[in-house]
């Protein structure tokens, strides 16, 4: 079971100064926060005593209907499910991390990002089969591994791929401190409602005879479906997300999109660049370095002469970059569709090994990763057209040039500013071993 950091739970600089009632009891109604706040990442006090074990359940069923393998599609280059995890793990207050899944895949995904996977039986992986129950099922599996009852337990949704950490530990904390039994994120909305009747049109929550303006309206909350918190021992006795006092966690309504179907997939690989937080790997996070050349180390042009020979340029930043990379011990290997004697020149001049004239370069990396005894998950890949997709699946660190075609940059962890050919490699080096690339060596420690 995957442990976050050991800083206890924090709570609200609303909260009151007296001991808050132990989650699952009702709080008095004066002296309390207010229900509605807006998620903050701001740090509070911990309580003293013992710190209470917070419990993220994530359900991951394998089969999905609208979008085949839904909870393994990569936005941004890591799974929905990977994206959930991190979140959780990112969440102040959050102590373990548990995906309920019935699918070996997922649940390798699941590990590889840091929770531990639980097996859900097939009578709770059906269509009809509810989140409640899976959460049951994770409660009862973590209270059997750990011999401890959880006191609060979050349902998180791997289908709202930019739910934050910062809003997952603002609802556990809604619950940690006593203000609430359950807790949910919602997005604050002015819009008016409609609903179609015998009669025609008529509003739902408003007069349609009367229209003020938005400034003069309270805003009215839709529930995002993203994170809910519950007080573990009323979640076991109602058996219900929702129970005793409840309190909302206002969200940001530009980060809220809940993937049910393909197009809502493509919106959110859309919208990765713009609502992710600029993320890029440092010495520790990868193991071995792949480059893909024409577009990545070139500017994608090629120059002939009247005898048809090609000609490249090359940007002598990436030669400093991957020299330096070697020097440090990772692995560097240039991976390349063509076949074409200027790779194999630049490789040697690189004094780097290079497999090119490649028609499946996924599999021709997976066959080097074997060889070579690496991790995919601890690659960086970095490429700029559709051919290196295939390998963005693949790998961890999927890297796009910043000049890379837009499926390409979308399906990418981490975008360079440079360009391809113009030194985008030093700057990939510059991120994992600083901007004067002089990040130690790896050592072998001595037997």
């Amino acid at each position: 079971m995957t442990t976050a950091p050991a800083s206890g739970p924090a709570a609200p600089a609303s909260a009151p100064a007296t001991t808050p009632p132990a989650p699952g009891t009702t709080a008095p109604a004066s002296g309390t926060a207010p229900a509605t706040r807006t998620a903050t990442s701001e740090p509070a006090t911990a309580p003293a005593g013992p710190v209470p074990v917070v419990l993220a359940v994530i359900p991951a069923r394998g089969g999905s209907k609208g979008v085949p393998a839904k909870n393994l599609a990569p936005v941004a280059g890591v799974p929905l499910v990977g994206r959930a995890v991190h979140a959780c793990l990112g969440a102040r207050s959050v102590t373990h991390v548990v995906v309920s899944t019935d699918d070996p895949a997922i649940a390798a995904a699941a590990r590889t990002a840091g929770a531990e996977a639980v097996h859900r039986p097939a009578a709770l992986a059906g269509d009809t089969a509810t989140s409640e129950a899976a959460v049951l099922h994770a409660l009862d599996a973590f209270e059997a591994t750990h011999g401890r009852a959880a006191d609060v337990v979050l349902l998180v949704q791997c289908t709202s791929p930019f739910l934050t950490p910062a809003e997952i530990a603002e609802t556990a904390d809604r619950v940690l401190t006593g203000a609430a039994d359950t807790a949910f994120t919602a997005a604050p909305s002015h819009g008016f409602l409609w609903r179609e009747t015998a009669e025609g049109a008529e509003g739902v929550n408003h007069d349609k005879a009367h229209r003020p303006r938005r400034q003069d309206r309270e805003p009215e909350y839709l529930e995002t479906g993203a994170v809910y918190a519950m007080a573990a021992p009323g979640f076991r006795t109602h058996r219900h997300r929702f129970f005793g006092r409840t309190a909302l966690v206002a969200t940001d309504p530009a980060r809220v999109l809940e993937i049910d179907d393909p197009h809502d997939l493509a919106r959110a690989k859309a919208l990765a660049p713009l609502l992710d937080a600029p993320v890029t790997p440092g010495f520790a996070d990868v193991d071995a370095v792949v480059l893909d050349f024409d577009g990545t180390q070139t500017d994608d042009r090629v120059h002939l002469d009247a005898e048809g020979r090609e000609f490249v340029s090359a940007h002598r930043g990436d030669g400093l970059g991957i020299a330096a990379l070697r020097r440090a011990g990772l692995p560097v290997l240039i991976l390349s569709t063509e076949q074409n004697a200027v790779v194999a020149a630049r490789a040697r001049k690189l004094r780097i090994p290079v497999l090119h004239g490649i028609d499946r370069k996924d599999r021709a990396l997976k066959e080097w990763c074997e060889a070579e005894g690496i991790d995919p998950q601890r690659v960086l890949y970095a490429g700029n057209d559709v051919n290196d997709l295939p390998c963005f699946h693949l790998v961890g660190w999927p890297v796009a040039v910043s000049s890379a075609h837009d499926s390409v940059r979308a399906a990418a962890r981490a975008v360079t500013v440079t360009p391809g050919g113009a030194g985008a490699i030093r700057e990939i080096a510059a991120w994992l071993l600083g901007p004067e690339l002089d990040t130690p060596a790896r050592t072998t420690p001595e037997s």
